[in-house]
Order: C-alpha cells, then sequence, then structure tokens
C-alpha cells in the first residue's frame, strides 16, 4: 500500500541513445524499435492531422501515414534530420506534408480527377484546425497522443501489480472526473472507495509520479537530442533533466 514514501520518479537523466543513430541503422532489427517508439506517439497525430488540416479523407489519411511509416523505415528518412534546422517533430511534420504532396501527384498522374480523396470533415474540427497553424495543431495532436500512450502504461502497470483501487481514484479524480469542471473533494473521493482521506492524498501523489515517469519516458524514446528532451520536458512537466 503506497504512503507518502511510495517509490516515484527518481531525477530525470537526460544521457540517452541518440533517436537519430537508431533511426539510421544499417540492421533493420537494430531501427525497429526506435520506428516503433515513434509510431506509438506520432500515428494517431499523423492521421488526424491529414485528416483535419490537410483535408485527406479518413482512410487516405491512414493509408498515407502507413506509407509514410514505412518507406521512412525502409529509406531511413528521419535518419536525416538536422537539429540546428528546429525540433524533430517539426521536421517529421514536414516530411509527412511532403510525402503526401507527392502521393496525390503520383495518383493525379495516374488518373485525373481521382485517386485520394479530399472531403469534407466535421465543420467544428476544421474550423478549428483553420484558426491556428499547421505546427501548433500538429503539437496539440502529439501532446495529446503522449499523454494517452503514458496513461495506457501506468494503467497496464497498475493493473499488473493489482493496485486497482489506487487506479480508479487516479482516473475518478484526473483523468475522467463525473465533473469535468469541477473535481470532486477528496472526503468524497475516499467516501466513495472507502478509504482514509490520506490515503487518497497519497494514492493521487504515487499516481501522479507514475504518470509523470511515464511521460517523460515517452518523451525520452521520440525526441531526437538532449537539447531537444529538455525543451519539451521543460514546457510539458516543468522540469531540468539532469
Amino acid at each position: 500500500m503506497p504512503g507518502s514514501n511510495d517509490s516515484g520518479p527518481r531525477p530525470f537523466p537526460a544521457t540517452r541513445l541518440s533517436l537519430i543513430e537508431a533511426l539510421g541503422a544499417t540492421d533493420p532489427e537494430a531501427r525497429r524499435p526506435a520506428y516503433d517508439a515513434l509510431i506509438r506517439v506520432y500515428w494517431a497525430p499523423s492521421v488526424r492531422y491529414l485528416e483535419i488540416v490537410r483535408r485527406f479523407s479518413r482512410q487516405d489519411a491512414e493509408d498515407l501515414t502507413q506509407d509514410f511509416f514505412a518507406r521512412a523505415f525502409d529509406r531511413q528518412t528521419l535518419a536525416t534530420f538536422d537539429p540546428s534546422l528546429g525540433r524533430f517533430r517539426t521536421f517529421l511534420r514536414v516530411c509527412l506534408d511532403r510525402f503526401a504532396a507527392n502521393a496525390v501527384k503520383g495518383r493525379e498522374r495516374l488518373k485525373r480527377g481521382g485517386g485520394t480523396t479530399s472531403v469534407p470533415i466535421d465543420d467544428e474540427a476544421v474550423g478549428v484546425a483553420a484558426a491556428i497553424d499547421p505546427e501548433t495543431w500538429f503539437r496539440r495532436e502529439w501532446i495529446r497522443a503522449l499523454f494517452e500512450a503514458a496513461l495506457e502504461r501506468v494503467t497496464t502497470d497498475y493493473r499488473e501489480r493489482g493496485k486497482e483501487t489506487e487506479l480508479a481514484i487516479f482516473l475518478a479524480y484526473d483523468i475522467d472526473p463525473a465533473e469535468p469542471d469541477r473535481r470532486p473533494r477528496y472526503q468524497d473521493v475516499a467516501e466513495r472507495f472507502q478509504v482514509p482521506v490520506t490515503q487518497v492524498t497519497n494514492y493521487l501523489a504515487a499516481a501522479r509520479r507514475s504518470f509523470r515517469r511515464a511521460v517523460w519516458e515517452g518523451l525520452r524514446s521520440v525526441t531526437a537530442t538532449d537539447e531537444d528532451l529538455a525543451a519539451e520536458a521543460r514546457e510539458l512537466l516543468g522540469i531540468e533533466p539532469s
């Protein structure tokens, strides 16, 4: 049963293997873990970006995203990233844009008026996308995917360790409260789950540490340089890697 001294994230070390080196490895099996990590965080944002911002149909957005990552894996495209030109996330988005544009041109050459379909999407979603620049939109979806992956990791870990009550309290208070505009009182949560209020405090503190650790580990797997990692960690978690 976790208490105030429950183990949680320790100081975050920045030293790690280079993502770019992994993406550019000659052996496909050596490249695979890096690409798997990228797909876990970048797949959904890429599909949604092509669908909402670039106005492809859902099916075409999914197909183009799949083709993009497959081609990038085979040709080691993402290993050409130059850190001096910006963040890796921006580089990947630009590569995706170019890939989609070339795919459309290729299909149009084969069949005028056919091929990839550009269709109207949900008016509200399109309005949101039109109101902000592509980089801002893509970053927002990337953060959403990163946090969802972290939550999935924490959920799996807690369930494997039999911490169902701790997980349920975390989900009910921080993730999906009954009233999104107003979090419940700790006393109400304690009564609902039949635990002392002090345990609610301890459970939430431990779960938040686990979630932050999961976000951090996700960042480590998809940022290209230590400088990029440090910048993302400051913005998302308010921490300085040591």
